[in-house]
């Protein structure tokens, strides 16, 4: 069978990497699914969503002159991947939001460590002579 750029085809992955996703295809040819071609959204381990001898539809996007075959997976399925999101949904908080939060925490021990220190010197404005 010729593989020709933009038809759609089945394939089983055969091997996983972290940058993507080799998939057998008819004839015996192997591609490669990019980690950018896996899904509509982030995709942080390609493992959450592909797994070996699994069977997927992909497209071909790419067949270069050394034979090398580019496949993308979202684009052969666009609302499949979205659906195929991870099963456990990461919050990553911010920057801003770490610093506040550890801005409030230190400023708790703080006034917490100098309430007990005060406590044992006699209080605020206590004075020494």
């Amino acid at each position: 069978m010729s593989l020709e750029q933009g038809s759609i085809v089945e394939g089983v992955v055969t091997g996983i990497t972290n940058f993507g996703a080799f998939v057998e295809l008819p004839g015996g040819q192997t591609g490669l699914v990019h980690i950018s071609e896996v899904a509509a959204v982030y995709v942080k381990d390609i493992n959450e969503f592909l797994k070996v001898n699994d069977k997927v539809k992909v497209k071909i996007i790419s067949v270069d002159p050394k034979g090398k075959i580019g496949l993308s997976l979202k684009q052969a399925n666009p609302t499949a991947t979205a659906a195929r999101a991870p099963r456990k949904p990461r919050f990553e908080p911010s920057f801003e939001d770490k610093l506040a939060k550890f801005i409030k925490e230190s400023d708790e021990r703080l006034s917490d460590l100098k309430r007990h220190t005060d406590a044992k010197r006699g209080g605020r404005g206590s004075s020494k002579y």
